[in-house]
């Protein structure tokens, strides 16, 4: 197993003590330049710089994780059936519900009733409900199917999602994919509807719009690329609306805009960095849609900075549950 891997298969409670040490070893540095240094600039550059460590720190892991605001966006087509106009899509995405043990499990209940609180016609999640397994997604179960919303929940995976954030030495494909298959099976029983490659139609009278949703497709290693757009729409013509769900938003510029016509795409993955400072995160460094809504022509992007994280800390980048309204555009 590579050191990689090691630091992957931490548990959440574990990167915070690594948090609190790093932290203390900063402090124990700071105080020996104090006493060797006479430079005052130093000296007060290096307290202004432990003293903002610990303050982000401290209150992003006792405040800032705990946070969730609700964002509302609208989004008007000129293909939306009009039988549609005002109809709201909840997205929340990136639950990771792993590290919501102790303390955290309030943040997950508090996450679902402000869902609730906004009477969807539809919820939709853009994945990474686990850390590494689908057990994590049991002990939750609970909570999570006290979602409701008039057409349901429509997931789709994220790259926590599948077994390659666990040790699979010696597993061979068929284990592997037992694994998978605990994940979606999860979801299911919570009665969540999970897109792999595939969509539904959602039916007001006799209009409809399609909710599409593919696997995850990114970049990376540890993303897997498992996107088919030709499969997630088969059958659905350049004159419906959809709206598409995918987990990682680099596959909106590399693959739908260029090979599909879906005027909505929903995303996460980005968490916007968990941690941001006068505008300035770790995410810029690797992502290119960070976070918030991205057009291109009528069509668009909408990246959510997520509810969790594996890391239980966020700062600056609060997590969000988004209320889509789809409107009419005339």
């Amino acid at each position: 197993m590579s050191f990689l891997q090691l630091f992957i298969l931490l548990s959440p409670d574990t990167y915070l003590y690594i948090g609190w040490g790093a932290l203390a070893l900063l402090s124990l540095l700071f105080a020996l330049i104090w006493r060797r240094s006479h430079r005052r600039w130093l000296r007060l550059t290096l307290l202004v710089v432990l003293l903002l460590c610990w303050h982000i720190f401290l209150w992003g892991t006792f405040v800032g994780f705990r946070q969730v605001e609700v964002v509302h966006i609208e989004y008007a087509s000129r293909d939306l059936p009009e039988a549609f106009d005002g109809y709201r899509i909840v997205q929340f995405s990136d639950a990771h519900v792993g590290t919501y043990t102790g303390s955290r499990r309030s943040i997950l209940q508090t996450v679902v009733d402000s869902i609730n609180a906004q009477h969807a016609d539809l919820v939709v999640f853009t994945g990474d409900i686990q850390n590494k397994e689908a057990s994590e997604i049991v002990v939750c179960q609970d909570i999570l199917k006290g979602i409701k919303a008039r057409d349901g929940v429509i997931s789709v995976l994220g790259n926590h999602d599948y077994p390659i954030y666990v040790d699979t030495t010696g597993m061979d494909e068929y284990e592997r994919y037992l694994c998978l298959g605990r994940t979606v099976e999860a979801q299911r029983d919570m009665g969540w509807k999970v897109l792999m490659n595939g969509h539904l139609d959602i039916v007001r009278d006799s209009s409809h719009i399609v909710i599409a949703g593919m696997e995850n497709d990114g970049a990376g290693d540890r993303s897997p690329q498992k996107g088919d757009i030709n499969a997630t729409l088969r059958g659905v013509s350049r004159d419906e609306f959809v709206v598409m769900l995918e987990h990682d938003p680099y596959s909106w510029r590399n693959k739908i805009l260029p090979h599909c016509h879906a005027q909505l795409t929903l995303s996460g993955h980005t968490h916007a960095g968990q941690i941001t400072l006068l505008g300035l995160t770790p995410a810029a460094f690797k992502f290119k849609d960070i976070h918030g809504l991205y057009r291109v022509g009528d069509r668009a992007l909408y990246v959510s900075k997520g509810v969790g994280g594996v890391i239980p800390i966020r700062f600056g980048a609060t997590g969000e549950i988004v209320v889509i309204h789809l409107k009419c555009k005339r």
